[in-house]
């Protein structure tokens, strides 16, 4: 049983940014592949980034390719999502996720096995 926790959400201005942090409970951290989806009202659940247990291997969905860069502490069971040049269209409720083992169809919300309660990211013109 893996608790998440988001926070770091927030309003800012198109071109702006935002760091978003999602802290996990118990030891085994370390093993879990670690995810970032976001939703948007009337729209289905996207894939934004995961990374692996060791933090070796990235994956992005390509609208955020080259803006938003996943990371992780294990020490602090905490990964990160640093958002940068933000757009309209990042507007959406941005949800941790964590699933064990290896990370394969990472893209797939059905792979994974825990989630958080979202955070709301709202980017104004």
């Amino acid at each position: 049983q893996v608790q998440l926790v988001e926070s770091g959400g927030g309003l800012v201005q198109s071109g702006g940014f935002l760091r978003l942090s999602c802290v996990g409970s118990g030891r085994t951290f370390t093993s879990y592949g670690m995810g970032w989806f976001r939703q948007a009202p009337g729209k289905e659940r996207e894939f934004v980034a995961s990374i692996d247990w060791n933090g070796r291997t990235t994956k992005y969905a390509d609208s955020v390719k080259g803006r938003f860069t996943i990371s992780r502490d294990n020490a602090g069971n905490t990964v990160y999502l640093q958002m940068n040049t933000l757009t309209l269209d990042d507007t959406a409720v941005y949800t941790c996720a964590a699933t064990a083992g290896l990370l394969v169809a990472a893209s797939i919300p059905a792979r994974w096995t825990y989630w958080g309660q979202g955070t709301q990211v709202t980017v104004s013109s």
